[in-house]
């Protein structure tokens, strides 16, 4: 192996029951993938799930996570993650369980305002979405403890006020068809994590909120925002 110029730390995910990491490779996001955020939003409810990543060391586990500079709209989008164990291109829906090593619970949180901004100038909205701690995520929980996760639920509270809440179920596209579409943009493989989307009630938070998010089976995750 080619000695670096420097070493860089991997960045990793907590692993339920195990002492062993999730390393992370690539961070995908699908853009409203649940019906009524897609309203929320001002889009179609069944358009092609389209997708955008962040940097993999946004990536957090912390228990504090800074309310991040140049917004003043940060807001919260609970989400199901999916951490692949490996991958492929073009993979088929019916064969796409084999390649998900487990799930967690996760945040897409949003500089609501510069994304904005940036629709309406027709530029990226990665400013939007990627800053540093701009992924929190818990423990990832292996498929098999996890049961069959389209049966669960996802919830948002923040401040013990629920805030977002659906049935996985209602997902426009089904994690299985998400990672079937994503294999045909790019390979996906081991190391990807997958945030699925977010129910509506996406909306601004401050300084001092504290955010618990479930997803039934799932180890919950719980931040607040500093």
């Amino acid at each position: 192996m080619t000695d670096l110029v420097f070493p860089l730390p991997t960045p990793s995910v907590a692993v339920k029951g195990s002492s062993a990491r999730f390393p992370v490779r690539r961070i995908w996001c699908v853009g409203r993938n649940y019906a009524a955020h897609a309203r929320e939003m001002g889009a179609d409810t069944r358009e092609p799930p389209f997708f955008f990543s962040k940097q993999p060391d946004m990536i957090t586990e912390a228990a504090n996570v800074p309310y991040p500079g140049l917004t003043k709209d940060l807001q919260h989008e609970i989400e199901l993650v999916v951490a692949l164990k490996s991958g492929g291109t073009d993979i088929a829906p019916e064969a796409a369980a084999q390649h998900i090593f487990g799930y967690a619970v996760g945040l897409d949180l949003t500089r609501r305002d510069l994304q904005g901004e940036a629709k309406k100038k027709g530029h990226p909205w990665e400013v939007g979405k990627s800053f540093e701690a701009g992924a929190p995520i818990g423990l990832i929980t292996p498929a098999a403890e996890a049961g069959d996760i389209s049966k669960g639920r996802i919830t948002l509270t923040v401040n013990g006020t629920l805030r977002q809440q659906s049935p996985i179920i209602d997902l426009i596209w089904s994690v299985p068809e998400v990672i079937a579409k994503l294999s045909r943009q790019v390979a996906v493989g081991a190391g990807d994590l997958i945030y699925t989307g977010t129910p509506e009630g996406v909306a601004a938070i401050v300084k001092g909120d504290v955010l618990v998010g479930e997803v039934t089976g799932l180890e919950p995750l719980k931040v607040t925002i500093v």
